[in-house]
């Protein structure tokens, strides 16, 4: 699966505040399991997103976040509206 741009851009972003590698970071990748986020480091990391994408992301949603996937479909969805 070839990523877009966007998704590059969030797996930096997700590699970055979690300082863990790029490579680690896959679609199927739990943020909490997968890559040792604990809560503080799910907020930052809901916020980094918010920031670069210059949107914003209700706390109603960003409790539903647990896999890299979830933030691409949630962006995309967002994207798309």
């Amino acid at each position: 699966m070839s990523m877009t741009a966007e998704q590059t851009r969030i797996i930096d972003i997700i590699a970055n505040q979690l300082g863990v590698d790029k490579e680690t970071v896959t679609p199927g990748a739990n943020i909490v399991d997968d890559l040792g986020a604990d809560s503080l480091d799910v907020v930052e990391l809901v916020m980094a997103i918010e920031e670069a994408f210059d949107t914003e992301i209700p706390d109603e949603d960003a409790e539903k976040i647990r896999t890299v996937q979830n933030i691409f479909d949630y962006m995309d969805k967002k994207a798309a509206a």
